[in-house]
């Protein structure tokens, strides 16, 4: 795994943890497929600017983040969506786009929608487009503790 930081982190927090390795794949459909994994195991990390400050919104990979309901979740007034040109130093060990969602590893306010409550596992890019974690939702909101709100427009 390229992200010593984040596999350091869940070896000392006792985390049991699964990497998987499957071809290159940048979209959470390709990455699917390509991992012969379920996409509603798979979540997806999406960079967001609130207020112009730097954030994690993490939601299932078949979803879209609302940008109204992150406004309402954060008190934001401005929302919206971080380039990858914006968020790339901010990841130096990470390709563009295949950050993992451990915001807190990195200084990121990480918000997660409440939708990934409803899996015991989730999996996610691990730091680069041709490699996953597969873990415990519980264990990720533990060691996260994101701001767990409804972010996307799925009732």
């Amino acid at each position: 795994m390229p992200v010593d930081r984040l596999r350091n982190f869940l070896e000392e927090n006792h985390v049991k943890f699964v990497t998987l390795s499957h071809s290159p794949a940048f979209t959470a459909q390709e990455i699917a497929a390509s991992a012969h994994v379920p996409g509603k195991e798979l979540i997806k990390t999406v960079m967001v600017k609130l207020d112009g400050k730097m954030a994690m919104a993490v939601i299932p990979a078949p979803d879209k983040v609302s940008a109204n309901r992150l406004r309402e979740a954060t008190g934001a007034k401005e929302v919206e969506l971080a380039s990858e040109k914006e968020f790339a130093d901010l990841f130096p060990c990470c390709e563009v786009g295949a950050m993992p969602p451990f915001g807190n590893l990195w200084g990121v306010d990480v918000y997660a929608d409440t939708h990934l409550r409803e899996d015991e596992v989730i999996m996610f890019n691990a730091g680069t487009h041709t490699e996953l974690v597969r873990m415990t939702y519980a264990d990720f909101e533990r060691l996260v503790h994101p701001v767990v709100t409804t972010l996307t427009t799925r009732n």
